[in-house]
């Protein structure tokens, strides 16, 4: 078998099953079969409405609630010189980047940006995409562009990390989480003929852990391969100034890639580097060159989130603290929870059901905690997960822990 994509949770299908070997006629009445048997297994999705009200404030379904389930850490969404600039931007030019960046949708706006993410990043260029999956996607199918490549994967990985290698005629391999012995074994094997790169995430989403950045630079460095670190979650939060979980290591990896839209407050993704890179990126990345660019809104509030991070590193120490306060209070009362030193605060509860059932239960008395279920976690380990935000009030995080402890004292088997 030339590779293995992913872990297998990333590639069930919808109803947990894996498909049969032989091929089978699916009409569109499949589908009602299938989301019956998500119903039973726990795991059906369906999108919620939110009608914000004001800072983690909204209704949710049409119930009032204190939201937990913001990537927002900073609370710079509603920051007001960011909205005012993203208003600016509209006046000036326009609700839309028209055409794909390439063409005419590399707007004025565009050149600051990137050239206040370099700065800020300590790297030489930065290169904006419309997503942080879109970045992903344009950065691994550019330099694992060949079969004679290789890419070796953390487990716990962003599945849009997962859908890169898919869409890369690269050979995938994963190792298992932060399992620094088990990748230095894979490296030593020996590289591909082509390039080898080492992916990994920063802060890993689901759990809210570091990856070991210091120790993957050093065994990167020994094989000659490529470090990647997407440092969604990291960036505007860790490290000296936010810069990122990068910088909290002392570091610079040979590709690093950011998100705008969680401690940043926007929408969009980029990318930072040497020049050459980002120069490379822009001939050889697919999702730059067939997308259209980023409203002019969209950039100039990212632009104005950066830099009231930079002025405002309250907001960092805050959300910081908020997290640390709830990862205590949450264990002290029973609760599974994963360690670490980020906003992130998962609440490994297990089974599916009673996860869905606690988000639920919290969702009646006013706080609205997200369950997360396979396949974004692994099977079994279903999980609340509470994001804290910089404004978050002291009473908000009281009435939300004091909903959660009651909730699991009421559920709990």
């Amino acid at each position: 078998m030339r590779r293995a994509h992913g872990d297998e949770r990333f590639h069930r299908d919808g109803g947990g099953r894996r498909p049969s070997g032989r091929a089978r006629v699916r009409g569109p009445g499949s589908f009602r079969e299938e989301l019956e048997g998500l119903r039973q297994a726990g795991l059906l999705r369906r999108m919620r409405r939110v009608e914000h009200l004001g800072p983690n404030v909204a209704r949710v379904d049409g119930r009032p609630a204190i939201l937990f389930a913001s990537n927002d850490y900073l609370g710079l969404s509603r920051h007001p010189r960011v909205v005012e600039a993203a208003a600016q931007a509209v006046a000036l030019h326009g609700a839309s980047a028209t055409a794909s960046r390439l063409v005419n949708g590399t707007h004025a706006l565009y050149a600051e940006l990137e050239e206040a993410l370099a700065a800020f990043k300590g790297a030489q260029a930065a290169l904006v995409f419309a997503t942080g999956y879109m970045a992903n996607l344009g950065v691994v199918t550019a330099l694992a562009s060949s079969r004679e490549d290789l890419v070796l994967l953390d487990r716990l990985d962003h599945a849009s990390l997962y859908d890169a290698c898919a869409m890369s005629p690269a050979k995938t391999t994963r190792y298992p989480h932060c399992d620094l012995p088990a990748l230095e074994r894979r490296l030593a094997e020996g590289p591909g003929a082509g390039r080898t790169l080492v992916v990994t995430d920063g802060v890993f989403s689901m759990d809210g852990d570091v990856a070991p950045l210091a120790e993957l630079r050093e065994a990167t460095r020994a094989a000659s391969a490529w470090l990647v670190v997407d440092d969604a979650h990291g960036t505007g939060v860790l490290g000296p100034r936010g810069r990122g979980s990068c910088a909290a290591a002392g570091l610079h990896p040979d590709v690093e890639i950011g998100t705008l839209s969680k401690a940043l407050g926007s929408l969009g993704g980029f990318v930072v580097g040497d020049r050459a890179l980002v120069d490379y990126l822009v001939n050889r990345a697919r999702p730059l060159i067939f997308s259209t660019g980023l409203p002019p809104s969209a950039v100039a509030a990212a632009l104005a989130a950066l830099r009231a991070a930079e002025a405002e590193p309250w907001r960092r120490e805050r959300v910081l603290a908020l997290a640390a306060r709830a990862r205590a209070a949450l264990a002290a009362a029973g609760y599974e929870v994963l360690p670490g030193k980020t906003p992130i605060v998962p609440i490994v509860v297990g089974d599916e059901r009673l996860a869905s059932a606690l988000s639920e239960a919290c969702l009646e008395r006013g706080v609205f905690v997200p369950a997360i279920r396979t396949p974004s976690v692994p099977a079994g380990r279903a999980r609340l997960r509470m994001t804290l935000c910089a404004d978050h009030t002291d009473g908000q995080l009281e009435q939300a822990l004091a909903v959660l402890c009651e909730a699991r004292e009421r559920l709990s088997p």
